[in-house]
């Protein structure tokens, strides 16, 4: 393996012990193979061993043991991307491209030079503050419940949309498949370049999702005598208050995935169709 080993960081979802088991015995696995292995600090200290990288500093790739929430966790810890790719020990593990009993073999065969594939992220701005930057969906939602918030939307300066509601989702195509399926947004080929609309609970039928070109502008006003959150992938929190207006634009840097040649209206149909 001289000459073709890569830097690999293991993550692991630190909440369950298997998990952090399979995790370890996957870095004895992988190291065997003649590759470079360590662990984030999270999963390190969970594991009591001192092997620790600034993985999106120091790795060529990050392996991640777990369900989507640690995928999203670990993406949204990183200051620079590296190629992530997932081994699912979740519930559906949608961006997950691997199971298990799979990635030994397939963690082993990677060399320099591997494929990856780019996933656009969004990032949301009020004014000239970055508010922050997300692989799957920003959710703007009440701070109370039952209590409904209103919006407009404005594209190329244009107030498209005017609605009320308990909450806006903004998705990437990758995240059309999250939250946003379940709010009734349509499923997104992660190829497209597009900003995903997707109203909560609206108060009016004729508010539908509205999937928007990267290569317009696009602004959220909201305008409500009710408080707001913005979540960004369920892991971040800003409280936005009664007003704001947002900005959305493509962030920088991309969501990187290592290609694991996994179709991805295959897994449409294997692991939200078939549940």
């Amino acid at each position: 393996m001289r000459g073709k080993t890569v830097k690999i960081a293991l993550v692991s979802r630190i909440d369950e012990p298997r998990a952090l088991a399979y995790t370890r015995d996957l870095g004895d696995i992988v190291r065997a193979a003649g590759h470079t292995v360590a662990f984030e600090p999270e999963t390190a200290r969970a594991l009591g061993c001192g092997d620790i990288w600034p993985f999106d500093r120091s790795a060529d790739a990050a392996v991640i043991v777990g369900g989507d929430g640690t995928l999203l966790h670990t993406v949204q810890s990183m200051q620079d991307q590296v190629p992530v790719i997932g081994v699912n020990w979740g519930e559906v593990g949608f961006l997950a491209d691997l199971e298990p009993e799979e990635a030994p073999s397939f963690i082993r065969s990677l060399g320099p030079g591997f494929a990856t594939e780019p996933r656009m992220r969004i990032a949301l701005w009020d004014g000239g503050e970055l508010l922050g930057v997300a692989l799957n969906e920003a959710l703007v939602v009440t701070s109370r419940p039952a209590k409904m918030l209103r919006f407009t939307v404005a594209v190329d300066g244009i107030a498209a949309e005017r609605f009320r509601a308990d909450g806006l989702l903004v998705s990437t195509p990758t995240g059309s498949t999250a939250y946003a399926m379940s709010a009734g947004g349509p499923i997104v080929d992660p190829r497209i370049q597009g900003f995903l609309l997707v109203p909560l609970a609206p108060y009016m039928l004729s508010s539908r999702p509205h999937l928007i070109s990267i290569e317009r502008s696009v602004e959220i006003r909201l305008e409500s005598a009710k408080p707001a959150t913005l979540v960004f992938d369920g892991q971040k929190s800003i409280d936005l208050g009664t007003e704001a207006s947002i900005v959305v634009k493509e962030a920088l840097q991309p969501a990187l995935f290592v290609d694991a040649k996994k179709n991805f209206f295959r897994k449409v149909d294997h692991k939200l169709r078939r549940l």
